[in-house]
């Protein structure tokens, strides 16, 4: 990554050759609510942030309604970095390209927690260590398992110098945490738990279980809803499909850069590297490496924003998706991220007037990924939304282009009172 570059990728002139459309399941506008303007007006917001160079690849997927108005790819899936010669071969991205969410991940490994809830297995409420004894120690005896889906867990990185290496062993890593201090009282504030949470919600499913965290998320999410990817991961045999994660943007120096290894524990480049190493693709990592497609993580929402049900096929309670998306204290400034944040037991939360996903989204409850992914459900604009990157920035010129995307899909998508799904005993 050039320190003296703004790191971006080779934009055709003419972007339909790297377009691909998804007809057998995009239906028009006109069915999910949009004329015709409104939903060009959001594709050219897409396409304009392709036209920073910022990302190699975008794949998007938007249901409105429950109906798919853009399931699209624009770009490549490799060959086509900021260091790739004009010359290196490319392969183009389609709307099936599998991408990994990164901390959108949390999401879904957070409603896997929350289905053992329902199912009775746990209580939100329980400290972690009635379920996993040795975690039990130097200060983390009281920390719940609530205060680890809400980032309130009291660890949320591992003190002193962090080997990258020890992220490909997951039973390593659960050891250390364990073992580790608190760097404060459970419950006491919020910052943002990047990695070390997730581990532990993983260690608490399969240990309820006695299945492994991928058999467990094949069970309730997979095998129901039809996916073709989303796991944790990528077997080998799949593994030219996926899209090649790239630095790009302006390349991060203090204070940011000292900011990129308060939250990640390494640099940017460094955390870039290794998604793209065969082990970050072998291992399980809660928190960090579910693998999907933007349909997949649009239908993965979809099924939320339905109260629990996707096409006939009932998941969850309506009143456990109820109680994974509301906001778990006011909002308040996040320890770890340095800004005001909105927390539920699981999810990213929206806001107004302009909040993660967008301007007058406070109901819109998702996910942020390493700094370009971004999947939610808006309940206002019964909406649900995936945008999937290649490209790993934090600044550079695609700011103003992402802030356009999300400002169009807010506007275009004008609010309506959806019925809220039927609460029954029982």
């Amino acid at each position: 990554m050039k320190l003296l570059s703004t790191n971006t990728c080779r934009v055709p002139a003419d972007l339909g050759s790297v377009t691909t459309i998804d007809y057998d399941r995009e239906v028009p506008a006109e069915l999910g609510g949009l004329t015709s303007r409104q939903a060009a007006s959001i594709w050219s917001a897409v396409e304009g942030l392709y036209k920073t160079g910022f990302t190699p690849a975008i794949t998007f997927c938007l249901r409105r309604h429950g109906k798919i108005l853009f399931n699209r790819s624009i770009g490549h899936t490799r060959g086509n970095g900021p260091e790739d010669a004009a010359d290196t071969p490319k392969q183009l991205a389609t709307p099936d390209t599998p991408i990994c969410l990164f901390s959108a991940s949390k999401v879904v490994t957070a409603m896997l927690v929350h289905k053992l809830d329902e199912d009775g297995l746990i209580d939100l409420l329980d400290p972690v260590s009635h379920y996993i004894p040795e975690y039990g120690v130097n200060g983390k005896r009281n920390a719940t398992i609530y205060h680890l889906l809400a980032h309130r867990g009291g660890i949320p990185r591992l003190a002193g110098d962090f080997d990258p290496e020890l992220l490909y062993d997951v039973e390593a890593i659960v050891q250390e945490l364990c073992k580790a201090e608190a760097v404060s009282m459970s419950g006491y504030r919020a910052a943002y738990h990047a990695i070390t949470a997730g581990y532990i919600l993983g260690e608490l499913v399969e240990r309820v279980t006695g299945m492994s965290l991928r058999e467990y998320l094949h069970q309730t999410f997979r095998e129901p809803l039809g996916m073709r990817y989303f796991d944790y991961g990528v077997p080998p045999q799949d593994r030219a499909e996926v899209a090649v994660n790239y630095c790009t943007g302006l390349k991060p120096v203090p204070p940011i850069s000292t900011f990129i290894q308060h939250v990640l524990g390494g640099s940017l480049e460094m955390a870039t590297d290794m998604t793209n190493d065969p082990r970050f693709m072998d291992t399980i990592c809660p928190a960090g490496n579910l693998y999907a497609t933007a349909e997949e993580s649009s239908r993965f929402f979809q099924m939320l924003l339905n109260g629990g049900e996707y096409e006939g096929t009932r998941i969850f309670d309506p009143r456990t998706i109820r109680r994974a998306t509301i906001e778990v204290s006011r909002p308040e400034f996040d320890a770890t991220l340095l800004v005001p944040m909105r927390y539920s037991m699981g999810m990213m939360l929206g806001n107004k007037p302009v909040g993660l996903y967008g301007p007058y989204t406070k109901r819109a409850f998702g996910h942020l990924g390493f700094t370009s992914i971004f999947c939610w459900a808006d309940p206002d604009r019964d909406t649900s939304v995936s945008i999937l990157t290649s490209g790993k920035a934090l600044v550079g010129p695609h700011l103003p282009a992402l802030g356009k995307l999300l400002m169009a899909i807010s506007r275009e998508c004008p609010i309506v009172r959806r019925p809220k799904p039927v609460v029954t005993a029982g």
